[in-house]
């Protein structure tokens, strides 16, 4: 009997940290039961992530009603805007630790001088990016092998391409909600966005009703839209000054020394988002050598493993927050119990996906083809990578803490060896010289990432990032 009340106890425990994360927490990260404080972070911010990845899926869902074109123009869109996705969660680094340092130091008005200055940042980047965007829309799609049914469409890319500030803004803002601690006022944010974009889009494209019947620029203006407001809700939470950042007049105008020190954080960041994502044009480009069938059976394995490891950047968000926070609490051996502690349950979670995937691969990729060409190579990809999963685990988690403790360099210089160095390099040995094929790409990546894994646990031991000034 009392093993059974202690388990139900245990389980109201949960449940119940899951309603507060839901609701918004208001606790002291930087005090009490660590796990508890795992928990409250992260599950808003999985589902943050999850919402994230909706945008471009909703888009593609109602596109595809129009024709391949449609979609292709998305995709095509898409493609460029990972680099603006790479720059925001670069920039995000810098706010997200700045906000957590000052937070965890008890000192509210450098947070919210710090959330100003990231809006800064944002603006100065978004300016001229936009610009070019909008302006070279057309001979973008061009550049990109665009046919010319998609550039037909290119109204589509000039407005997701000259709206980037709104991608910006969206993701730096919720970036500092984050760092602060108030991950669940991000992750609403993103719910009502969702929900905008999710009832424009049909009204915008198909013209339902008193909406204009736009096509595929529909789903740019439903996406914009829905982002928009987003970000004006964002800045009315801002204003309001319910949750743990306030912004207030004396702290609209630009403070050169944190602008600076928040460029210098977020500039070796958005390197190594840079790298990351690159590195994925390197193996698509080694895989398309055999066919198209190959490279589309890496399509839709990555794709799905991709969306399995959303939660994991959910939780190494949280760890970032841990770190930041309890560093500016003079509380170090906090902050690294936190991130192990952290890695643990993100190691549990991965190794059932793993599970999941070594043994249900077959079933898993029929739902997505069953194209006896494309099928085996999309269940090797997700068999061979989720192998590494229980390696990735640590890795995913201890990057985010590097960055939470303002430490961007040292997860950089390992992306650039452990990626552009190892991976690419054995990538294409094993597929070409040793004849393995698409699958020798597929254990380069399990073997980089387990690598990337091994060496930044070795780093984390030695302590130097808890020395870091942000």
């Amino acid at each position: 009997m009392d093993t059974i009340t202690r388990t139900e106890t245990a389980d109201k425990g949960v449940w119940s940290a899951i309603r507060e994360s839901l609701a918004g927490s208001h606790r002291d990260y930087t005090e009490g039961q660590i796990g508890r404080a795992i928990l409250l972070l992260a599950v808003p911010m999985v589902l943050e992530l999850a919402l994230e990845s909706v945008f471009a899926v909703v888009d593609v869902f109602f596109v595809s009603h129009i024709g391949a074109d449609a979609v292709a123009t998305v995709g095509l869109t898409e493609s460029m805007l990972t680099i603006v996705y790479a720059v925001a969660m670069g920039l995000c680094v810098g706010a997200a630790a700045t906000v957590a340092r000052r937070t965890g130091e008890k000192d509210q008005e450098g947070a919210a001088e710090a959330a100003v200055q990231a809006m800064v940042l944002g603006i100065i980047v978004a300016i001229p990016s936009g610009i070019g965007g909008a302006v070279f829309a057309r001979d973008l799609l061009r550049l990109m092998g665009a046919t010319p049914g998609v550039l037909a469409n290119s109204s589509y890319t000039s407005i997701m391409l000259g709206m980037d500030g709104v991608i910006l803004m969206l993701f730096l803002v919720n970036a500092v909600f984050r760092g602060a601690g108030d991950a669940a006022i991000a992750m609403r944010v993103l719910w009502i966005a969702n929900a905008i974009n999710i009832c424009l889009d049909p009204c915008l494209i198909f013209g339902l009703g008193p909406f204009p019947r736009l096509g595929v620029t529909g789903a740019s203006v439903a996406t914009t839209t829905g982002r928009s407001i987003g970000i004006a809700l964002q800045m009315y939470w801002l204003w309001r000054g319910r949750g743990r950042i306030v912004i207030r007049r004396r702290h609209l105008r630009v403070n050169p020394r944190v602008l600076i020190a928040m460029v210098r954080l977020s500039g070796s960041a958005v390197v190594q988002s840079l790298i990351a994502t690159t590195s994925y044009v390197g193996l698509v480009r080694i895989i398309a050598a055999f066919g198209s069938n190959a490279l589309a059976g890496y399509t839709i394995g990555i794709r799905m493993i991709m969306f399995a490891l959303l939660p994991s950047w959910g939780m190494g968000n949280a760890a970032a927050t841990l770190v930041g926070q309890n560093l500016g609490a003079g509380k170090p051996d906090r902050a690294e119990t936190s991130v192990w502690r952290t890695a643990f349950y993100n190691m549990l979670f991965l190794g059932g996906v793993s599970a999941v995937f070594l043994t249900f691969a077959p079933v898993l990729v029929s739902a997505f083809t069953t194209d006896p060409a494309v099928a085996p190579y999309a269940v090797a990809c997700l068999r061979i990578v989720s192998s590494g999963f229980l390696f990735y685990a640590y890795g995913m988690v201890l990057t985010q803490s590097f960055n939470g403790a303002g430490d961007t360099w040292t997860p950089t210089l390992l992306n650039v060896v452990c990626f552009w160095l190892f991976e690419i390099t054995l990538a294409y040995v094993l597929a070409h010289p040793l004849n393995f094929g698409p699958q020798g790409a597929f254990w380069a990546i399990a073997v980089a990432f387990s690598l990337f894994s091994l060496l930044s646990a070795a780093i984390f031991k030695r302590g130097r990032w808890k020395m870091k000034r942000v």
